[in-house]
């Protein structure tokens, strides 16, 4: 049995069709077979009318010849005389006889050949009549055989990313959409074993659902909520002096525009030269210290008194660029470094012992400021892109790493990233809530990369997606996508609770904390199933469906695009057979429908396939599927919702989409 749950299968969504289409009214049966329409052969009247001479010729000559024998009895007529008269009457008689005779047996063989033909024509239509009948039921079966497919079938099939396929770029979506697809993309990762890294810069907490699940499975998450949690974390702890230079001259550009490669050039000598005279022991508090004292701002004696620098480091770091080094451009680009990161003075400076978790989420609070979260971002994505640099290759997907809001972040910071992870396997998803011009040109075009485009509220955005997509498109929309969006609760009241705010610090005298044991990946699917349904709200977002589920068909134009139900997606990527546009939708809760299938349409087209093949071979149908291909279904109902009314531009009862 296929299990839904698989160590090489990053899901995106679900996608709507309906493989097995409605087969109509059952056949109408053959007309049955009626009494004989004819009347049994019989003799024409004008057969007895042109006999009737003859007749009456013949049996005047009988006549005659009894008259003229008894004349010749009585003595009335002498015998010779009678003996002539009789011949004459015998040869009358005889001509007009054998005529009538000739035409009684020319009537007796049509009657019979009329005969013979009716029963012919008796045992051809009781033949047809059989035949019809037998076509029939044959109809009816198979007729039977498409209705119980038709109604038995599953609807929704999962969408995976695409073999060799190793970054996901979303694009638009609301928040409540945004948490729909990390919850769904990262809640299978997790089941399956593997690890995730959420960095969340949409500061909409889109990640809340999958810590929700994380927690309810036992693997307790790790959450960073930034700047309160900036003490407890140190992502550039062990990095060599050129990468520790490298993400700090990335930092500062981070509110700047895409400046060009000879500025971030300068910052990272000038940080390299600062780390070199720091030693090993270089901080981030340290190094502001130092740059503050080539910037020749505040009074450096108060760092000496705080120790962050020594009287060597100082005249060291004072004469870096010689004894007078009040160059325009060191004291410019020092002071530019020391305003960026003093907001990072207090990295690092409560370390906390953490137990083992598959799930990091770091994010940003909402209350701080645009460009300190900003820089905060800037300064997570780059340290996080030298560690991905330095870990060993894996799987593919078996790290994965969201980041959400990356559209905030510069241009280059994006292609280390992507880089980064494409070279190690890491698997990637970046989520962009606009289409900036730096965003435009690298969306889907570096590196092997799928596009999922949600609803997108600015008109150019949209009209940028629908020309990636294809203007003119039709996909399907299924009901459940729509009446989900009208009751979908929205994300803005979220917030993260800081795992580590309370962790214990390293260095104290206590004994080391027993952790609990990482759990398992999922034995089956029922527990994934089961923790969508009760860890999170998004089972309570799927309406009640007895009946078979409509759809309706959506011309992909910008308008359009700007109207998507919150969890619809639209997925394209490139593969072997051409270039793949489906319509996804990115609900958790569909998994636990119960038309909700465990494999993909083409692996189930292609099962279904193999199955009509080996029809013939072995003389009887196929076995059905089993059953235990359903994913179970324990999962609260909430109330019924209304149908969803019709969206201009759209109509039901569109085919699936096809590969272009």
């Amino acid at each position: 049995m296929t299990r839904f749950i698989q160590p090489d299968r990053v899901y995106v969504g679900w996608r709507y069709a309906q493989v097995h289409p409605d087969p109509g009214p059952p056949p109408e049966p053959p007309e049955p077979a009626g009494p004989e329409g004819l009347a049994p052969p019989a003799r024409r009247p004008g057969e007895e009318l042109a006999g009737r001479p003859l007749r009456v010729t013949a049996a005047g000559a009988g006549a005659g010849a009894l008259l003229v024998l008894g004349c010749a009895v009585a003595g009335v007529l002498p015998w010779s005389f009678a003996l002539v008269g009789l011949l004459a009457c015998a040869i009358v008689a005889g001509i007009a006889g054998s005529a009538v005779w000739r035409d009684e047996r020319g009537v007796r063989a049509r009657l019979a050949a009329e005969r013979a033909q009716a029963a012919r024509d008796r045992a051809e239509r009781a033949r047809a009549h059989a035949a019809a009948a037998a076509a029939h039921a044959a109809a009816l079966r198979e007729w039977e055989r498409r209705r119980a497919a038709y109604e038995s079938q599953r609807e929704w099939y999962p969408v995976a990313v695409p073999p060799g396929v190793d970054r996901v770029d979303v694009v638009g979506g609301t928040l409540a959409g945004w948490s729909a697809a990390v919850t769904t993309m990262g809640a299978a990762r997790l089941a399956a074993g593997a690890r995730l890294t959420v960095i969340d810069l949409s500061e909409g907490a889109v990640a809340h659902d999958l810590l929700r699940l994380a927690a309810d499975r036992g693997d307790d998450p790790l959450v960073w909520v930034l700047p309160a949690d900036l003490p407890r974390l140190d992502a550039t702890r062990g990095l060599g002096p050129e990468a520790l230079a490298d993400v700090l001259s990335l930092v500062v550009s981070a509110g700047e525009e895409q400046s060009s490669t000879r500025d971030l050039s300068f910052d990272n000598s000038i940080l390299e030269r600062i780390i070199e005279v720091l030693g090993p022991e270089a901080t981030i508090p340290r190094i502001t210290a130092a740059l503050r004292v080539l910037a020749q701002v505040g009074d450096p004696r108060a760092d000496l008194r705080r120790g962050l620098l020594t009287e060597e480091q100082h005249e060291r770091i004072a004469t870096l660029f010689g004894r007078n080094a009040t160059d325009r451009i060191v004291v410019r680009h020092a002071w530019a470094l020391e305003a960026q990161l003093r907001k990072l003075d207090k990295i690092g400076t409560e370390p906390v012992r953490l137990p083992p978790s598959r799930l990091h989420v770091v994010s940003m609070d909402r209350r701080a400021g645009v460009l300190t979260n900003r820089v905060l971002g800037t300064y997570v994505t780059t340290a996080l892109t030298h560690r991905v640099r330095e870990s060993p290759p894996g799987g593919r997907w078996d790290h994965t790493l969201f980041l959400c809001g990356a559209e905030k972040l510069r241009g280059d910071v994006l292609d280390r990233l992507i880089d980064a992870c494409e070279a190690t396997g890491t698997g990637l998803v970046l989520m962009y809530r606009s289409i900036p011009p730096h965003v435009r040109e690298r969306l889907g075009r570096r590196g092997h990369a799928a596009v999922g485009f949600m609803r997108l509220g600015n008109p150019e955005d949209a009209r940028v997606a629908a020309e990636h997509i294809g203007d003119g498109r039709r996909l399907l929309v299924a009901e459940i996508t729509d009446t989900a969006g009208q009751t979908l609760f929205d994300v803005p009241g979220e917030s993260y609770a800081s795992t580590v705010a309370y962790a214990r610090r390293r260095g104290d005298d206590l004994t080391e904390p027993a952790w609990s044991p990482l759990p398992a990946p999922a034995a089956d699917d029922t527990a994934f199933v089961r923790g969508i349904s009760s860890a999170t709200a998004w089972g309570r977002t799927i309406p009640e469906t007895p009946s078979r589920q409509r759809a309706r068909e959506l011309l992909i134009e910008p308008p359009q695009l700007q109207e998507l139900p919150p969890t619809a997606m639209v997925f394209t990527h490139a593969g072997a057979a051409g270039r793949r546009i489906m319509m996804v939708d990115a609900n958790p809760g569909i998994v636990t429908l119960p038309t909700a299938h465990r494999v993909e349409v083409e692996e189930y087209l292609r099962e279904q396939e193999r199955r009509e093949q080996a029809e013939p071979e072995c003389g009887e149908p196929a076995p059905e599927p089993p059953s235990g291909d359903r994913l179970p279904v324990p999962r609260p109902r909430g109330a019924r919702h209304a149908r969803p009314t019709r969206r201009a531009g759209g109509r039901r009862g569109a085919a699936p989409e096809e590969p272009e």
